[in-house]
């Protein structure tokens, strides 16, 4: 026969103050030798958390239920008296009962980096920043056991530390300078939401696949707000002339390219002779960042380039390649966008997804619809078009404004000319 469980008091603040902290949860029975309530609050947390333990199948089985009263009165959805906790225990206690899980953050984010790769999308990132800023800090914890406090401190933790260098494998990593200025403080914030974006997808698909047992608490993990204003910087007709002319011979068509299509280089390098239609005057991205395929639509200009580049090779050759026969791989872009905004005098200097953002803003500024742009950079609707192109496109605002406000007879000094 089993033992009796010690009841713990665990109904009242001042009682639960007097608990000895840590991992070990304290219970209350609800059936006994079947469903427990318990308190669990962890040394360095200002609140505990209210859970719930079945017995199934030889084991039991932890579900969180919410935090605890501790420092904030109840609102019966995140905050929980003891009352709503017990009550949301029993609702637990009479749902159906399935197999225990002990799913680490480590095994989820293995688990949805391979589902990606799977479903052919792009890891290299992905992986990079879940070892850097995932696995060192929450890899060897069990999923179950994350509370929101604990992961709001990891994402405001990870959004104060300087930025990473890149630093040679055999070598101790190296950072940037601290965040200080209010643009480093914004770029520090946005790259800590990147990759809490990147957690909770792969905690949301173990969820979905029946590996745990609740996602309450990273759902309410939100991300900094007002971060992703970065200015985005692109270039002049003239700049992007001066750029293809100031590139190496063997990396220009890459540039051309870009500047054509809008698409990333990732996309550039994986593209075949046989993805150019010469008849639709399109060129097919067969694997995207998302997932999906898509068929950019070229100018005339851009078709005759495609023509150029294609012209009597066989299908299944890659477009793009290096001096050396091989194809372009990641990272070997950096050096020659660098070497050739030297030449070309572009200052400050710009990357090859920059390009990407030429075609983009000098399309909306043409008066382009805002869906056929999404359309061929790949995106499913117009809102990542508005949020940082937006701006940029004709309006009735800023057509009114330049007919109608004021003017207070400023006259250009003719002796300040702009460089060019």
């Amino acid at each position: 026969m089993a033992r009796p469980l010690k009841q713990a008091p665990i109904e009242g603040r001042r009682m639960r103050q007097r608990l000895q902290r840590g991992r070990q949860a304290h219970w209350q029975t609800i059936i006994p030798n079947r469903i427990h309530i318990g308190y669990q609050r962890w040394p360095e947390d200002r609140e505990g958390r209210w859970i719930v333990r079945r017995y199934v199948d030889g084991g039991y089985r932890v579900t969180p239920l919410g935090l605890a009263d501790d420092a904030r009165d109840a609102d019966g959805d995140r905050i929980l008296s003891f009352d709503q906790a017990y009550a949301a225990a029993r609702a637990v206690a009479d749902a159906p009962t399935g197999v225990v899980h002990q799913l680490t953050v480590r095994a989820a984010m293995a688990a949805y980096i391979a589902h990606q790769e799977a479903h052919g999308k792009p890891v290299r990132d992905l992986i990079s920043r879940t070892d850097a800023h995932i696995l060192p800090v929450l890899g060897d914890k069990l999923v179950d056991e994350l509370t929101t406090e604990r992961l709001n401190r990891w994402k405001t933790t990870l959004a104060a530390m300087p930025a990473m260098k890149r630093t040679r494998r055999d070598a101790a990593q190296a950072y940037k300078a601290e965040p200080d200025s209010d643009e480093d403080v914004r770029r520090r914030r946005s790259s800590a939401n990147r990759v809490l974006t990147m957690l909770k997808a792969a905690l949301n698909r173990a969820f979905k696949d029946g590996k745990i047992t609740s996602d309450i608490a990273w759902r309410r993990v939100e991300p900094f707000h007002n971060v992703d204003g970065a200015r985005i910087r692109y270039l002049s007709v003239a700049e992007a002339k001066r750029l293809i002319h100031g590139t190496a011979a063997d990396f220009r068509p890459l540039v051309q390219a870009a500047l054509q299509t809008g698409a990333r280089y990732g996309e550039l390098c994986r593209l075949e002779v046989s993805d150019f239609n010469a008849d639709a005057g399109t060129v097919a991205i067969r694997r995207s960042k998302s997932g999906n395929a898509r068929h950019v639509v070229l100018t005339d200009e851009g078709a005759k380039f495609f023509a150029q580049v294609c012209a009597g090779r066989a299908g299944r050759a890659l477009m793009f390649k290096r001096a050396d026969g091989d194809g372009w791989k990641p990272s070997h872009q950096a050096r020659p966008m660098a070497d050739a905004c030297v030449r070309a005098k572009i200052d400050p200097p710009v990357g090859i997804h920059q390009l990407r953002h030429t075609w983009a803003s000098l399309a909306v500024m043409a008066g382009v619809p805002l869906m056929i742009i999404a359309k061929n950079l790949g995106h499913t609707d117009t809102r990542m078009i508005e949020k940082h192109y937006g701006h940029m496109a004709p309006s009735h605002v800023r057509d009114a404004i330049r007919a109608g406000a004021p003017r207070f007879g400023f006259v250009p000094d003719k002796k300040v000319v702009p460089l060019r």
